[in-house]
């Protein structure tokens, strides 16, 4: 007699509907929707997705799940594999990084109550931010913002594009540059919860945790080998080995510290991941599918295959 999967199983599990061969396959597991602040709906990202020759994704937009099942049904008519996820903002000590995870059930009620806190602490911030660009002489901010966000998650990209067209700065890249970047008035400081508590919340809800975009952080070599070893010994299952186009020195460096950060236990390696962090059109370093993992490493559809493999004699019933 078949078993009926749980909501969050059948969730987990991608199964048979993988792809047969990802590692020849296009692959983009970080991409945007306007669910979050990207420019495309999650339908239109998956037929850009499509477009380009993407055969497995994941839309993982800023702490919200919103735009999954959209993207979902989008993908079932389209023929591409869409996985779900989100990209969780968290604090490693002080720093700010992100996690991504992969394969997480929607449902969740620990995914949810997380999701629940970062719409607070978000809601907050967009507050500190409207205020210290009234301080600055730019009124109207706040509501701005929200009407350029409308129900997506609202971000410092809404602000910078109500900079736009309220006529304040020539583009998007000069407001962050003069007004939302690092260290300017709109870069409000947020306490997300910290790395570890990110990464169980992730497990907790079925998901693959991945560190995202390690090498955007502006760490030191030595920084960044601290942080992948945290994360590891936080029980992170793998590492955004490639975040859209870049360096090749870069990633065989990325590669060479991943490794070190497991040492010589006798823990499994990390994984690897690969995604563009597709936000909007007009940007081919970032575009989708312009990256693929390179041989030798374990990709982190492999620890999919593997939770299929250890169960045996279930089926997902119509």
């Amino acid at each position: 007699m078949l078993r009926l999967l749980t909501p969050r199983e059948s969730e987990s599990l991608l199964l048979s509907f993988l792809p047969e061969d990802l590692n020849t396959d296009l692959v983009d597991l970080h991409c945007h929707s306007t669910a979050s602040d990207g420019i495309l709906s999650p339908t239109e990202l998956v037929s850009r997705a499509k477009s380009q020759g993407v055969t497995l994704m994941a839309l993982t937009d800023h702490d919200t799940v919103d735009g999954v099942a959209e993207a979902q049904a989008a993908g079932d008519q389209l023929g591409i594999t869409v996985a779900t996820g989100i990209e969780f903002s968290s604090l490693w000590g002080r720093r700010s990084v992100h996690i991504v995870g992969l394969n997480i059930d929607p449902a969740s009620a620990c995914l949810r109550k997380a999701i629940a806190l970062r719409e607070e602490l978000r809601e907050e911030r967009a507050e500190r931010i409207a205020e210290r660009l009234h301080k600055r002489g730019f009124e109207g901010a706040l509501q701005g913002g929200r009407a350029i966000a409308g129900d997506s998650v609202l971000g410092r990209p809404h602000f910078a594009r109500w900079l736009v067209e309220a006529g304040h700065v020539e583009d998007t890249a000069r407001a962050f540059k003069r007004y939302l970047g690092a260290g300017k008035i709109g870069d409000v400081r947020v306490e997300w919860p910290q790395l570890r508590e990110t990464v169980e919340t992730i497990q907790s809800a079925g998901g693959t945790a991945v560190l995202a975009h390690p090498l955007k952080y502006g760490l030191t070599r030595t920084q960044l080998l601290r942080l992948l070893t945290e994360f590891h010994h936080s029980g992170g299952n793998a590492v955004e080995l490639l975040c859209g186009r870049q360096n090749p020195t870069q990633t065989r460096e990325l590669r060479s510290l991943m490794a070190l950060a497991v040492g010589d236990s006798n823990d499994a390696p990390m994984h690897s991941s690969l995604g563009s962090d597709f936000h909007q059109p007009e940007q081919p370093w970032r575009e989708l599918g312009c990256v693929r993992l390179p041989e030798g490493v374990e990709p982190v559809w492999n620890l999919w295959h593997t939770l299929h493999r250890d169960r045996p004699g279930e089926a997902i019933s119509a």
